[in-house]
C-alpha cells in the first residue's frame, strides 16, 4: 500500500490544491509548498497524455490524484498508467457508476484495468512488482456532486473499492437549484448527509474550497482529503495584491 493511500484510510486529514494549468514549472513550485497531495484536473484542465505525464513527473514525491473526463473509461487508466498515485471520478450519481470505476481501476481478477508497459511499472523494468502492488496502491474516489448522488449516498459509500467520496460544492449546488450559493441550507444539509454516510460506511469524505474559511467548517465534521483554491486563481489573486500594493 503506497503511504498516500494509507494515509488516507487511516484518516488522516491531507491538505492538497488544484492544478489546471497543464505546466510542469507550475506543478513543480506548488508541490514545493509543502502540500500533501495535489488534485490534478483532467476533466476542466487543459491536458493532454503529454502534458499530464509532464506535471505527474514535475510534482516528484507529492502524490498526484488526477480528476478523470466523465463518461471517459480510458482516461482512468491512462492517468494511473501515467503514474497517478489515484484517480478522482466526477459526475459518479449511483453505485453502480461508482462499482465501475473500481473495477477500471484495478487489474483482473478485482477489476479490468489492461497491463501495459508504462511510466507507472518503471516502462515494464519494475512490471512485477508494480503488478503485486498495484491493488494496495491505487487510491479511487468518486465525487458526490449532484441531488442524485446526494439520495444514492448511502449505497455509493459502500461500493467495494471506492477508497473516499469527494463533494464538489458548486456543481451539487447547481443540481439542487442554488447556483453559486454554497450555504444554502439545502447545500449544507447534502454536503452533511454524505458526510454522515460515509462515516457510518467507514468511508473517508473530501471537499473542495477556495480558500481555507471554506473548508474549515467540513473539516471539524469529518472531512479529510481537503483541495483548498487552485493553480490559476492562486496566481491571479497574488498577481491583483501586487498590484493593489503598488
Amino acid at each position: 500500500m503506497t503511504d498516500f493511500r494509507a494515509r488516507l484510510l487511516r484518516g488522516d486529514t491531507l491538505y492538497g490544491t488544484l492544478l489546471a494549468l497543464p505546466s510542469p514549472d507550475v506543478a513543480e513550485v506548488v508541490a514545493g509548498a509543502g502540500f500533501d497531495w495535489l488534485f490534478v484536473d483532467g476533466e476542466h484542465g487543459a491536458f493532454d497524455a503529454g502534458s499530464l505525464v509532464a506535471v505527474l513527473r514535475a510534482a516528484a514525491g507529492t502524490p498526484c490524484l488526477v480528476r478523470v473526463p466523465p463518461g471517459d473509461e480510458a482516461a482512468v487508466a491512462r492517468a494511473l498508467d501515467a503514474g497517478a498515485a489515484g484517480v478522482i471520478a466526477p459526475q459518479v450519481h449511483t453505485a453502480a457508476a461508482a462499482a465501475r470505476l473500481a473495477a477500471l481501476a484495478h487489474f483482473p481478477p478485482a477489476g479490468v484495468r489492461g497491463v501495459g508497459v508504462t511510466r507507472a511499472s518503471g516502462y515494464g523494468g519494475r512490471l512485477g512488482e508494480y503488478l503485486a502492488g498495484a491493488g494496495e496502491g491505487t487510491t479511487v474516489v468518486v465525487q458526490a456532486e449532484s441531488a442524485e448522488a446526494v439520495e444514492n449516498i448511502e449505497a455509493i459509500a459502500r461500493v467495494p473499492g471506492v477508497d473516499a467520496v469527494f463533494v464538489g460544492p458548486n456543481d451539487l449546488a447547481a443540481s439542487l437549484g442554488h447556483a453559486g450559493q454554497l450555504d444554502h441550507p439545502a447545500v449544507t444539509a447534502a454536503i452533511a448527509r454524505v458526510l454522515d454516510a460515509c462515516r457510518d460506511a467507514g468511508r473517508r469524505t473530501g471537499i473542495f474550497g477556495m480558500n481555507a474559511a471554506a473548508v474549515r467548517p467540513w473539516v471539524t465534521r469529518g472531512a479529510t482529503l481537503v483541495a483548498v483554491g487552485a493553480d490559476a486563481v492562486l496566481l491571479g489573486q497574488a498577481a491583483r495584491a501586487l498590484r493593489s500594493s503598488l
